[in-house]
């Protein structure tokens, strides 16, 4: 395909429990599409909502065909909902944007130019995240900052899922097997050309985040032990520190008996020492069974998502044909 000639652009959007934001989204997206190009595909996943998302993209997709809803069985995450997406889309460049907007449409006009000027990866960076709260934007920069230090594959900083990849990069990330998925560092995993583009981040138009402090917590250690074996390291310089500080206060132990006698102290030293050691061998024991139980997950080979039904008119169309 050359930069000149027609080109089918494909969204994705992960979809669970939007039912107050879909008619806004449709609004704003499908005007900038159809300014890009006429041959475009929504892909809209619908990721077990349990009001009535599924409804209202049923309805969008019967008045425009090139909306597609694809209804997995059950809440499967986001990254499975990416995943079954990328899985799908047939589009020499895919986006991936949330129904919120909180992913302006009109930036992807930019993302479009980039692509066309060579790039592979399109990067829509947040400049200005002031609509998030305070403690979101402090512990996603505090994550960023340790994920990158410690991890062999950085992700770009206030980067989310909304960017463009060239198919090639899409082909990359279907190649890859895993089932316990953390899409942001996939995307940077594989590499490629890569541009970006800056914006501002607005307020959600509707609805609220699906994300908890826990679920953030959870995401962010999916992060890090996806792509760093550090904490397991880090563990083991822990436990000669510990080591060694035990051999040398033996040895002020042995010498002081030796030149002072022995002194008797109570158990309050014996106490705080055997609580701080089995501190830290829980700490290391729960380390390891999380990388175990990665282990474990992926052994099992089961799907990362399963479709419960799909919803096409272009595709069934085409089938016909």
């Amino acid at each position: 395909m050359t930069m000149a000639s027609p080109i089918l652009l494909s969204i994705i959007c992960p979809c669970h429990n939007e039912e107050s934001a879909i008619s806004l989204f449709f609004e704003a997206l499908e005007p900038v599409l159809e300014g890009i190009t006429p041959n475009y595909e929504i892909i809209c996943i619908d990721d077990g909502s349990t009001d009535a998302t599924l409804i209202q993209l049923l309805a969008a997709a019967r008045r425009n065909p090139r909306i597609s809803v694809i209804e997995l069985s059950r809440n499967f995450g986001k990254e499975a909902a990416l995943t079954c997406g990328l899985d799908h889309a047939r589009g020499d460049a895919v986006i991936p944007i949330d129904a919120d907007l909180q992913d302006p449409p009109e930036i992807i006009v930019d993302l479009v130019a980039k692509w066309r000027e060579g790039f592979e990866v399109v990067l829509a960076q947040r400049i200005d995240r002031r609509a998030d709260s305070l403690a979101k934007r402090t512990s996603a920069n505090w994550f960023y900052k340790l994920h990158n230090r410690i991890s062999d594959s950085p992700i770009p900083e206030n980067v989310g899922d909304f960017r463009l990849m060239d198919r090639c990069v899409v082909e990359a990330i279907r190649k890859l097997p895993e089932q316990r998925r953390f899409m942001k560092g996939l995307f940077a995993w594989v590499g490629f050309r890569t541009a970006t583009v800056s914006y501002s981040r607005p307020e959600r138009v509707a609805s609220a985040t699906k994300f908890s402090t826990w679920r953030l917590w959870n995401l962010a250690l999916e992060g890090i032990t996806s792509f760093s074996t550090m904490p397991l390291r880090i563990w083991m310089y822990i436990g000669l520190a510990v080591a060694g500080s035990a051999f040398f206060y033996a040895t002020f132990l042995i010498l002081r008996t030796i030149l002072f006698g022995i002194d008797v102290h109570g158990y309050a030293s014996l106490l705080v020492s055997v609580l701080f050691l089995g501190g830290l061998q829980l700490m290391g024991l729960g380390i390891i069974g999380e990388y175990i139980g990665r282990i474990y997950q992926e052994s099992k080979g089961r799907p990362v998502y399963i479709v419960r039904r799909e919803h096409s008119q272009s595709r069934d169309n085409e089938a016909a044909r």
